[in-house]
């Protein structure tokens, strides 16, 4: 069985189609189509004409590609930058006209059960009682867990690319007042949850989203050409260190720095501050970065639960799209 899952998130559009051989999903073929709708949208706000008319190009792209691959129609989800928007339904009922690809918003507490399954299989059960932290562009998700599902999730508005656009949007060289208000916000919004994740005591915790990785990287983990079975591990106090180096730039140049890509450099300091500032507040020293995250958690859900669970899936997402006003209307690009 030949499946895809195509994932539309704050910065690209990413698809994986798989084969499903003994129950894990192996990879056949990946693309990617970069959009970068979280910079083109406020945080809540509505989704403009542009960005649509060009997430609607990649999906329609993504959908023939997976043909083209013999897959079936890929098994299509939004994050926080669609699920957020304002205009969420029209978005997803223009993707639909259009395109003939059923989109669906995942709510963030899904999200964090869907990445801790995917990471749960990578690390395996060795890992014991598993702490998840998944930084994305809208939201941090959290989960802990001792079994195949966690037993606790949470997801908050502490993404890069929010905390970017709300703290670093110029660009520039950020000043040491507004590196302090971001921390701030961060430890207040995860006070809580990372309470939780302290009490718990995990033995293994994993980092799993491309933020993570990069920042990996800059702090000394082997590059990807190394492939994904070599083992990588990000250190807190080499993270605060790191941290030094990128606020002394400003967003144009951190790209210059080992693993920091063009397209994310912007959003780099941001998401250092939130893992570290995680970290901290949870009691975790090292985190192993997992390269298995919420598109391997969608695909092991479907091939263990079968097509009854993504249809029940798109249900929900349907029936939370239908509580939402019908007036709102697709935005102007720059208005």
């Amino acid at each position: 069985m030949r499946l895809s899952v195509m994932d539309v998130g704050s910065n690209t559009v990413r698809l994986v189609v798989a084969d499903a051989k003994g129950g894990v999903p192996l990879p056949v073929h990946t693309a990617k189509w970069r959009l970068r709708l979280s910079e083109q949208v406020d945080p809540g706000g509505p989704l403009p004409e542009e960005a649509v008319e060009r997430l609607v190009g990649a999906v329609a792209e993504a959908s023939r590609t997976a043909a083209k691959w013999g897959a079936g129609p890929p098994q299509a989800f939004a994050t926080a930058v669609v699920r957020n928007a304002s205009n969420r339904s029209e978005v997803l009922r223009e993707v639909r006209s259009r395109t003939g690809v059923g989109l669906y918003t995942l709510s963030g507490e899904l999200e964090a059960e869907l990445t801790f399954l995917g990471a749960r299989r990578w690390m395996g059960w060795r890992s014991g009682p598993l702490a998840l932290l998944d930084i994305g562009g809208g939201s941090l998700e959290v989960a802990f867990g001792r079994g195949r599902l966690p037993d606790f999730v949470a997801s908050l508005p502490l993404g890069a690319g929010r905390l970017t656009h709300e703290f670093f949007e110029s660009g520039d060289q950020p000043t040491p007042e507004l590196v302090r208000a971001l921390r701030r916000r961060v430890r207040h919004q995860l006070r809580d949850v990372a309470a939780r994740i302290r009490w718990e005591g995990p033995h293994t915790a994993v980092g799993t989203s491309r933020t993570f990785q990069q920042l990996g990287r800059l702090c000394g983990a082997p590059p990807g050409r190394h492939g994904p079975f070599t083992e990588r591990r990000l250190h807190r106090a080499d993270l605060r260190e790191a941290i030094v180096r990128l606020a002394a730039l400003p967003a144009t140049q951190r790209s210059l720095l080992p693993g920091i890509s063009a397209p994310r450099a912007n959003q780099s300091l941001a998401g250092a501050l939130v893992g570290h500032t995680a970290l901290k507040l949870t009691g975790i020293k090292t985190v192993t970065l997992c390269p298995w995250a919420i598109r391997e958690g969608v695909l092991l859900r479907r091939i263990e639960d079968g097509a009854s669970w993504w249809a029940e899936i798109g249900r929900l997402s349907e029936e939370t799209a239908l509580q939402e006003p019908v007036t709102l209307r697709i935005a102007a690009a720059g208005s």
